[in-house]
């Protein structure tokens, strides 16, 4: 069986490379899941935020919103 030798500094480039080329490759997930961590932060703080206000009826509502349409 053949071996290979490699410097450390050799080793160090290749898996720079790799690991550029991956994080390249798996853009699209990685931003797809950073992009669902903040939709869940975003509604985590809805919730908190309406847990924390006073009940509002549903007529209001409606006529609120028929005003923004």
């Amino acid at each position: 069986m053949s071996s290979i030798t490699i410097d450390s500094n050799e080793l160090k480039a290749l898996l720079k490379q790799a690991l550029i080329e991956l994080l390249e490759e798996k853009d699209e997930t990685l931003y797809g899941a950073l992009a669902e961590l903040v939709e869940d932060a975003g509604l985590i703080k809805a919730v908190q935020e309406g847990q924390n206000s006073e009940i509002v009826d549903r007529t209001t509502i409606f006529k609120a919103l028929e005003r923004e349409s």
